[in-house]
């Protein structure tokens, strides 16, 4: 079959605008994944901050009737050098108690997060220092815990609090349980 130069010149002139459109099409689906991404994304956040918002009034009664803290703060951030921190639940008592109390809320923990809770620990005193004088402990509060993930929390001196009845508590601590002071 023969094929003239105009035919193959029509032909030509039809695949580079199916490729403009298929163009157009890939860069349309983009957008539309990275809208999907924003709002998962958005969604992801709105849980976190139910999960924290779960958390707060039984995080307090812990805080308050366990270890004695007279200053229970949700969300508190800070900036220091250009550096910035983050705490779901920062509790504190001065007088003969003199402890914080740093509280990171997941709603599905994993090894991260205890990673996360203890560098938290770790700058703890370099945002704030004017508890440079206080004992310093962990507890990593999670609505899902894996048996293996709570006992490597413990293992670190991490307090542990799940929730049961739709309330948060502390974890069983094995007898010989010692929280690490940061």
């Amino acid at each position: 079959m023969a094929t003239t130069a105009d035919e193959v010149w029509a032909l030509l002139g039809k695949l580079i605008e199916s490729q403009k459109e298929t163009d157009h099409r890939m860069q349309e689906t983009d957008r539309q994944i990275k809208e999907l991404g924003k709002q998962i994304g958005g969604l992801g956040k709105k849980f976190g901050s139910f999960t924290e918002g779960l958390a707060l009034p039984s995080m307090e009664r812990i805080l308050q009737e366990r270890f004695g803290m007279e200053v229970i703060s949700p969300s508190v951030r800070a900036s220091k050098g250009g550096q910035h921190l983050e705490i779901d639940v920062l509790a504190y008592a001065n007088s003969d108690i003199n402890t914080a109390y740093v509280v990171e809320v997941k709603s599905h923990p994993r090894e991260e997060s205890i990673t996360q809770l203890k560098n938290l620990l770790q700058k703890f005193r370099i945002f704030f220092p004017e508890h440079k004088d206080k004992k310093l402990y962990g507890i990593l509060a999670a609505v899902d815990w894996s048996d293996d993930l709570k006992q490597q929390a413990l293992r670190e001196g991490l307090y542990v609090a799940r929730i049961h009845d739709g309330v948060f508590e502390l974890a069983e601590t094995p007898a010989d349980f010692q929280p690490k002071p940061w």
